[in-house]
């Protein structure tokens, strides 16, 4: 693996289909159904609601203040993929706006995702190209320094590989590795089912304490139910 500047051109991507059912389901879902990983965490936040994607990452590093890689990246992007952008280093910095999501969003890029910053939020709504991001800036880019496209990142903490599956929504962002995607994919439809027959349950009148077995839980932490007189006398 080589640890120069580079820009690799011929990724793996996980099969379109199964791409695209993984949005069905929503971060949350598949974070869980993948045994509670895969979350970039609260900080990578959406610029709009209501949007739901998946798509397959192309992956950028860049240097901070400098997005001359984003743009590289938009080359080698293809309809279905998400742009994910990892800063060196933390980089409150507008890295994209209209101008740059008009290009990947003909492209048919079907989001941008980043740990650094981006800016023309309004335009970006009013476009319908939905964004995932740590920071809102107006304070723009350079272009002197070189990156790399389609190598491993870290996205808060997540590794995101070239050709993983980025599935974002209001909650957040969740990457699922390209080669467990089939996996992870069966595991969120056996979640939602089980999640169905809970809330048919609920809707019914049950609730969680005994759908979910709890009371024995709370007896073997030493939780006691007393009465208020009782509460108020000790």
């Amino acid at each position: 693996m080589t640890t120069r500047p580079v820009v690799v051109t011929d990724i793996a991507r996980a099969e379109p289909a199964v791409v695209d059912a993984l949005a069905e389901f929503g971060s949350a879902t598949v974070h869980e159904a993948m045994g509670r990983v895969g979350y970039a965490g609260p900080r990578i936040r959406p610029i709009q609601q209501d949007a739901v994607i998946s798509g397959s990452a192309i992956t950028v590093l860049v240097a901070p203040g400098d997005n001359l890689m984003v743009h590289a990246a938009i080359e080698q992007a293809q309809p279905g993929d998400v742009i994910v952008v990892v800063p060196l280093t933390d980089s409150p910095f507008g890295f994209i706006g209209e101008l740059m999501a008009t290009q990947m969003q003909v492209r048919g890029v079907r989001g941008y995702v980043t740990s650094g910053g981006v800016r023309d939020t309004a335009e970006l709504r009013r476009m319908g190209f939905p964004v995932w991001t740590a920071f809102v800036s107006a304070q723009g880019t350079v272009k002197d320094t070189a990156g790399s496209v389609n190598v491993p990142v870290v996205l808060d903490g997540v590794v995101v590989n070239p050709g993983d599956v980025v599935v974002a929504d209001d909650d957040g962002v969740t990457i699922v590795p390209r080669t467990i995607a089939e996996d992870a994919l069966e595991a969120s439809r056996a979640r939602a089912a089980k999640e169905a027959a809970n809330r048919a349950r609920y809707a019914a009148g049950e609730i969680s304490m005994d759908l979910n077995e709890l009371r024995p839980v709370l007896d073997g932490l030493g939780v006691s139910y007393i009465s208020q007189a009782d509460y108020d006398g000790d």
